[in-house]
């Protein structure tokens, strides 16, 4: 489990024109919510935030809020993010209680070289990245591994051939094609071409009549 820490604030003023504010001193608005707690309207720095963004995969990591003086245990459930440049707006943190299971996202990690790769020259296409899983908030794994020596050409990994740690359970399809090795694609050869179409055509010999007089037989 991956676990890191922010400081933040309580705000009692809300409002767009308020967030408005905050992101222009270089805060971040945001709220805390979860187990028989009133929402709570935070700010924190956006640079800590964004910082911390960039060395942990931010919405399976538990962060431990420090707020008044008080730690809470939390992950972040909704970010809200400008359209264009893609800057975090707003972040909703749930806190999280012990023995309360939650939903998170984990991470695939890809793990070895297929044998379908190797010998036979074959192409491993990765279709799914993330999972859903359900899990103690104590529990959650920072990836999980897929090991995808063994497949070979033609054959595949299911989300039901996982292997997941202890009290992590997954919410996605059990069907669900992960990863699988294709055959490798082969280019078509085109077919030769004609030499006389090679070289040009030959143009067609033109055949004339002989020029008539006007409105009379032909000429001899």
């Amino acid at each position: 489990m991956a676990t890191a820490s922010l400081s933040a604030e309580v705000r009692t003023e809300t409002g767009k024109g308020v967030a408005r504010k905050l992101r222009a001193a270089g805060k971040l608005p945001g709220v805390i919510y979860g187990h028989g707690r009133e929402p709570m309207a935070l700010s924190l720095s956006a640079r800590d935030f964004d910082r911390l963004a960039e060395r942990v995969r931010i919405t399976s990591t538990v962060i431990e809020l420090s707020l008044d003086g008080k730690t809470a245990r939390t992950l972040v459930r909704e970010l809200q993010r400008d359209p264009l440049r893609r800057t975090v707006l707003h972040v909703d943190f749930q806190e999280l209680v012990a023995g309360e299971k939650v939903n998170v996202t984990i991470p695939l990690r890809f793990v070895g070289t297929p044998e379908g790769v190797k010998t036979g020259g074959g192409i491993l296409e990765e279709i799914v990245h993330n999972i859903h899983v359900e899990c103690d908030p104590a529990n959650i794994p920072d990836h999980i591994d897929v090991d995808v020596t063994h497949l070979t050409i033609g054959h595949s990994i299911h989300v039901s051939d996982l292997k997941l740690p202890e009290g992590v359970e997954v919410t996605d399809d059990a069907e669900q094609t992960v990863a699988i090795v294709s055959a490798p694609k082969t280019e078509e050869v085109a077919a030769p071409v004609e030499a006389a179409a090679v070289e040009g055509t030959a143009e067609p010999e033109l055949i004339r009549k002989a020029k008539a007089d006007e409105e009379g037989e032909e000429k001899a």
